[in-house]
């Protein structure tokens, strides 16, 4: 059942908030098909607009994105499969259709129950459960743990899953009518696939956090914009994609080591204590600072010559 609520303009009287005559417009020219790998799915539309830069898109439009068991398994297919493939190193994430996605799939729901209730010894519908719950949240982490950054674009609706989804990206934009919704209080459960982990530490207020995760409260793109967890909001769905797809292709432009290591560093280090993440980035800086890419990009830096073309990791 989908939310039954009518998006309302909203008035941001705050910055960072793009409009169209300063959006960045992207060509969505295919690069040749000899130098990309490109995974197909049913569920999810994978494309390549710009060099080194891969758009994942939510595509079940009919069903407002929400997602499936088939969607929970390509999701982390998709993912794994990106983060070894060389001519991946920025990744965006949008979706299909009216909205971003309107979370689980309570059709799937219906069929656990119906799943659940063949299962008589309660030990293996224990097992059961903890199999299909480990599956979700491994599709969400999937995000989280691939080595590229994973920039989610969010327009319209993104409710339940979706914040489990946008809270395991590394960046997060979205549209000037994107509404947002900790939904699983509402269906009777509490959220188990990444957002009560990671929610509280996007958004800069834990008593917020908890306020929104206790109510499964509706809240518009000025709310998340404000509270931290979104940190560019644009006039509308195309401008968004524009504008994500070019931040990722600013990204795809720098040091494919450089990058991969940030990212790596501050994944660790977000929930360890600050000597633990110095210990770890020096572990790795050890090896990445002897890179030619280091090389590379500071001798262009000294001599302000031509951008560095990095080689493929």
């Amino acid at each position: 059942m989908f939310l039954r609520t009518i998006v309302k303009p909203a008035a941001f009287p705050y910055r960072n908030i793009v409009t169209n005559n300063n959006a960045r417009m992207m060509s969505t020219k295919m690069l040749p098909e000899s130098i990309t790998n490109i995974p197909s799915f049913k569920t999810l539309a994978v494309t390549t607009p710009k060099p080194f830069v891969f758009h994942v898109e939510l595509n079940r439009p009919q069903r407002y994105n929400a997602i499936n068991k088939e969607m929970w398994i390509e999701i982390k297919d998709c993912f794994e499969s990106l983060s070894s493939n060389p001519d991946c190193r920025a990744i965006v994430i949008s979706a299909a259709g009216k909205h971003f996605t309107a979370g689980i799939d309570l059709t799937d729901m219906l069929k656990l129950g119906q799943d659940l209730s063949e299962i008589e010894d309660v030990a293996r519908k224990g097992i059961y459960l903890e199999r299909l719950i480990k599956l979700y949240q491994d599709s969400i982490s999937s995000l989280e743990n691939c080595p590229k950054p994973v920039i989610s674009a969010i327009h319209s609706a993104c409710i339940g899953a979706g914040i489990d989804m946008i809270t395991a990206a590394d960046i997060r934009y979205c549209s000037q009518d994107a509404f947002f919704s900790v939904k699983e209080v509402e269906i009777g459960m509490a959220a188990d696939v990444g957002t009560l982990q990671r929610f509280p530490k996007a958004v800069g207020s834990q008593s917020l956090a908890r306020e929104l995760c206790y109510t499964g409260r509706r809240f518009e793109s000025s709310e998340a914009f404000n509270c931290g967890l979104i940190s560019k909001v644009f006039p509308d769905k195309d401008s968004l994609v524009n504008g994500a797809l070019a931040l990722a292709e600013s990204i795809a432009e720098k040091s494919p080591i450089a990058v991969q290591a940030t990212k790596q560093n501050v994944v660790y280090s977000q929930s360890r204590p600050n000597q633990k993440g110095l210990d770890h980035i020096r572990e790795m800086n050890k090896l990445y600072l002897q890179s030619e890419d280091f090389a590379q990009a500071a001798a262009a830096q000294l001599t302000k010559g031509e951008k560095p073309v990095f080689s493929k990791l």
